[in-house]
């Protein structure tokens, strides 16, 4: 940490991809000015490349889009695209880093994307989005919705025949503009360099690069997505056709520890089951086999997803090594050969191969951690503490994203978030110290001006487009009354089509404005950011939500899908007339927060938060610090974790923003974002706190399921109670141990798989090989799921003589009490035989179940459980630590089960998110109001007792209803209650209603 001086407040971030821009975006809401350094010609990274995301197949550029938009219009970020860094000197707080800026040969300053220079430039070359299946021209725009806005010159492609510059108007290309170093000071830095895939290539006998219909998974997705290279249109490269049989290898480049890659790249077996499942919706009547060695759907949601792909949906899975892909002469189609479990060889056909490639680190990525003095791991990945998995080698820089190790978009975006805030934490005392406000033009008084309506319908892709006949949406559209302007976009929230969209307000004099697109919950927001930077009050909106409401629901129906979108735009137009400026209101924000759960994850967010400079009450139910970790005594790692909890356990009570309260709990909760109360139930007394944050670290319970004579036999035992007995050394003389995996966990109770399972069997069973080579060791599992880097050791638990026998689910293994010992008897699907072992020990691998206390916090803070009983995020790849409502966060077990280094992780992101709303001066209140008619009221109460906000009141002298603007939440339920129509909500007054109600019967 710089010494002499006051660090600085600002922060550069490597690598642009959804990791760097988590990164950016919560730094720069916490106060600190951020410098964006991309390799590439855009932000994004390989996000955009996706066409749907898993579990819940929401479209990856309609949840993206937003957040691409956000960081290219934050007035604290600055982004450098086509730039490097090649150096880091200094130290903590106070960095000099170097930054190298290749070229753009296009002045961003006058560019404005209109692609008339693409029209006529005569050079073609591999379209690099499209993974090669397609060409591009040599000036070019990476994908639509790319931020910055505008086009690059590909260097190797272009001949400079000057095409391109006769042709651009605004003089915007430069063939000679030349590179230029920069030198930025700033406090730390983060390293978010993403990922490159595997050459599929190196595998010859797959038949990639050979064969045309032999295709990688990122190929796969843009022949998927309708902004690729078939528009959406599913067929083979080869001819066109629709192919009716496809199959997808996995484990290409992954789990290969004769080529180095002995890792577990830990999203191939999820993006495959979601590629099967989105192609069959593609092409109906498709046949989809995955060939598979372990099914790794160990996220949230992530087995019942596969379960539903296998069970429901016929996505067929094969657990085998394919050996070879040929190629069958004439049609192209391809012969897959493979073995079966059962030793038996077999081919198939296909008409087309997907290879499931796995991830690999970034180019560069050595050179950059050689240049800024970071080790890496033997793989190429950044070297990290166990304890603190974005840290590393080098104090002030830290890692995000793939760049630490293999991993999905929820666990990037969520270590996105806890690198971010070891910075905050790090450069706390100059939040603020370069940032500078938005300001944003005076609004325009519209409100006596007659309607002039702006309507805007998206495509989005072919989630829309596909069903909804959009260009009839906007003529239809552009002849109902008080329009004035109609347009369609392919995206609507592409950075270009919001910029069209606020020029067309100023210039044709918009004063209301209705889009058509995807979900107002991600979406209307960053349309309302538009109307203020327009000029124009931000609740003079209107959204259609097109493809839930249209596209979606009635898939097969276009005609009718079309119909009703006219219907909805029309009812939208209606209400959107009527509807009145309304002034935004604020309040202050309570800059304490309130942490429930004193277990690894609850301390590790008090303590991030504290160390911000914010105040912190922590509430622990049991009697002492620790929780889960109490059981523990080491990673499988290896690193010790009892030493670590106690330091943790010394800190937090240590500190002194920090109030700890043990063997309490909350017993009464309210308020609002920013200004929350809460009631402490200690052994002593009841304690009222204020706080203007909540994060829920209420941990979970190891699962102890009736099965195989756990309770019933004194050598039963599950594996936290073995490693009980290993710390303490009653180990000695066991000769043959069992452990079965899936006990409690993927079965009708307990349908979720609780990930640590198989990664807490491997520690145990390498422990007890530590202390005896000699001990016989049987695992008998459904799917051996240690994913990312822990690949390396269930390699080292075969290479030490440890062995797994895998058992089927509806052969489950038996156990019977023989003596005073065991039997456990199993079939080897290999053998296909019953095979008998009599173990000193059974050790049982039991889930996890949620928090005995998750139903009535859920009720509490009013947040949502999902039906596994874990709390419920506001989204699942994108805001995995946030609940929906503003200022409540969530992490640990809480959230799901995880490894003890995942819950710091997500304990340190909760602290962050929680920090960009603690750190705010004021925070905007709900707009969208209830209000009373005082005239009409005759204070009967009804609306006070069904407020859960506290937000309404009578007023003793008046005797009429009174409404609490910054309690108010907007929910509505006061205005339905009313039972003389004394109250209104803003945005949602009846007028505006009736002339949706009645716009919607012209119809019929």
């Amino acid at each position: 940490m710089a010494t002499n001086s006051q660090p600085r407040g600002s922060v550069v971030v490597v690598g642009a991809g959804i990791s760097g821009m988590q990164s950016a975006l919560d730094l720069a809401g916490a106060g600190f000015k951020v410098y964006v350094v991309e390799r590439g010609p855009a932000i994004a990274g390989h996000m955009p490349m996706l066409d749907k995301t898993f579990p819940t197949n929401d479209c990856s550029m309609c949840i993206l889009s937003p957040k691409v938009a956000d960081l290219g219009g934050h007035h604290n970020i600055e982004v450098f695209t086509l730039a490097e860094v090649t150096g880091v000197s200094g130290e903590p707080g106070d960095f000099t880093v170097t930054v190298r800026k290749h070229p753009r040969f296009v002045d961003l300053s006058r560019c404005v994307s209109c692609g008339r220079c693409e029209q006529v430039c005569p050079r073609e070359t591999a379209d690099d989005f499209n993974q090669g299946l397609g060409v591009r021209k040599a000036i070019y725009k990476p994908y639509a919705q790319a931020f910055p806005n505008a086009y690059a010159v590909d260097p190797d492609a272009c001949q400079q025949c000057g095409a391109c510059v006769e042709k651009c108007a605004r003089k915007a290309i430069d063939h000679h503009m030349r590179g230029e170093e920069l030198q930025i000071k700033a406090g730390a830095v983060i390293l978010s360099p993403g990922f490159e895939l595997f050459d599929a290539a190196a595998r010859p006998e797959l038949g990639y690069g050979r064969f045309p219909n032999v295709v990688t998974s990122l190929q796969f997705e843009r022949i998927l997505s309708a902004s690729g290279p078939y528009e959406g249109h599913l067929v083979r490269p080869s001819d066109g056709k629709e192919p009716r049989r496809i199959a997808w290898i996995q484990c290409v480049g992954s789990r290969e520890p004769r080529s180095g890659a002995d890792y577990c790249s830990a999203v191939c077996c999820m993006y495959a089951t979601k590629e099967a499942i989105v192609a069959m919706e593609h092409n109906p009547g498709l046949e989809a086999t995955i060939f598979y060695m372990d099914m790794r759907a160990y996220g949230k949601g992530f087995e019942q997803y596969y379960r539903r792909a296998k069970e429901e949906l016929g996505v067929r899975y094969v657990r085998c090594a394919v050996s070879e892909v040929k190629e069958i002469p004439g049609s192209r189609n391809l012969l897959l050969c493979y073995r079966t479990p059962e030793g038996a060889f077999r081919e198939e056909e296909f008409d087309l191969v997907v290879l499931s490639v796995g991830l690999r680190p970034a180019r560069g990525a050595r050179e950059l951690a050689a240049a800024l003095g970071v080790e890496l791991d033997r793989f190429g990945f950044c070297r990290s503490d166990p304890f603190n998995p974005v840290a590393t080698s080098r104090p002030g820089i830290f890692a995000g994203g793939v760049f630490a190790g293999p991993k999905d978009i929820p666990e990037t975006v969520t270590e996105a978030s806890a690198a971010a805030g070891c910075v905050s934490r790090l450069l706390s005392t100059a939040r603020g110290s370069e940032t500078r406000v938005k300001e944003y033009p005076p609004e325009r008084p519209v409100h006596k001006q007659p309607p002039r309506v702006g309507v805007f319908v998206c495509h989005c892709g072919i989630n829309i487009g596909s069903v909804v006949r959009v260009p009839e949406v906007v003529e239809y559209a552009r002849k109902l009354p008080w329009v004035v302007h109609a347009q369609e976009f392919l995206f609507a929230c592409a950075q270009d089509s919001l910029e069209k969209i606020r020029r067309t307000i100023i210039n044709r004099k918009l004063n209301r404005v209705v889009v058509a697109s995807c979900t107002p919950r991600t979406h209307a927001p960053l349309f309302q950011g538009v109307m203020r930077e327009a000029g124009l009050n931000p609740y003079l909106y209107e959204h259609v939500n097109i493809r839930e409401h249209s596209s979606w629901v009635h898939r097969d129906r276009p005609e009718e899908a079309t119909e009703k979108a006219r219907d909805l735009v029309r009812m939208a137009v209606a209400k959107v007339r009527l509807l009145t400026p309304i002034n935004q209101t604020y309040t202050g924000i309570n800059k304490g927060a309130l942490v429930v759960g004193g277990g690894v994850a609850g301390m590790t967010a008090a303590l991030s938060l504290a160390e911000q400079g914010f105040a912190v009450s922590l509430v622990e139910k049991g009697a002492v610090l620790g929780g889960n970790a109490r059981h523990l005594y080491y990673t499988l790692q290896g690193s010790d974790l009892q030493q670590f909890l106690a330091g943790l356990v010394e800190k937090v009570t240590g500190h002194p923003q920090i109030q700890v309260y043990t063997g309490s709990e909350v017993v009464e909760a309210g308020g609002y974002p920013g200004n929350y109360h809460s009631r402490i139930r200690t052994p002593e007394k009841e304690v009222e706190i204020s706080h203007g944050a909540v994060v829920l670290a209420t941990g979970a319970r190891e699962a102890r399921p009736r099965e195989y004579l756990l309770g019933q036999h004194d050598r039963v035992m599950t594996q936290r109670d073995l490693e009980e007995r290993i710390h303490r050394g009653e180990v000695q003389g066991l000769n043959t141990v069992v452990m079965i995996q899936c006990v409690g966990s993927r079965d009708e109770e307990r349908p979720y798989c609780s990930r640590v399972c198989c990664s807490h069997a491997l520690k145990n069973a390498l422990k007890l090989k530590e202390k005896n080579p000699r001990v016989n060791i049987y695992i008998l599992y459904r799917d051996i799921r240690v994913y990312g880097l822990n690949e390396q050791y269930y390699t080292q638990a075969r290479q030490k003589g440890i062995i797994f026998i895998r058992y089927d689910r509806k052969k489950k293994p038996v156990v019977e009490a023989a003596g005073g010992g065991l039997v456990v008897r199993v079939v080897d699907p290999i053998l296909g035989v019953e095979l008998a072992v009599e173990p000193d020990v059974l050790v049982l691998s039991t889930g996890v179940e949620p928090g005995e206390d998750n139903g009535k916090l859920s009720q509490l803070f009013k947040v949502p459980l999902n039906s596994d009983g874990f709390f419920l995020e506001a989204h699942m790849k994108l805001r995995p630590v946030d609940f929906a409502a503003e200022g409540l966060y969530l992490c640990g077990l809480a959230h799901s089960p995880k490894l003890v280094g995942e819950s710091i992780t997500q304990a340190n992101a909760a602290a962050m998110r929680a920090v960009t709303l603690l750190a705010r001066d004021r925070l905007a209140n709900v707009a969208i109001t209830a209000t009373v008619e005082e005239e009409v009221c005759v204070g009967c109460g009804v609306c006070v007792q069904v407020c859960d906000y506290q937000a309404r009141s009578i007023d003793p002298l008046r005797r009429v209803a009174e409404v609490n603007e910054a309690l108010c939440q907007g929910c509505g339920a006061c205005v339905a209650a009313c039972p003389n129509g004394a109250s209104q909500q803003k945005g949602y007054e009846k007028a505006q209603l009736l002339a949706m109600l009645e716009a919607a019967l012209e119809a019929v």
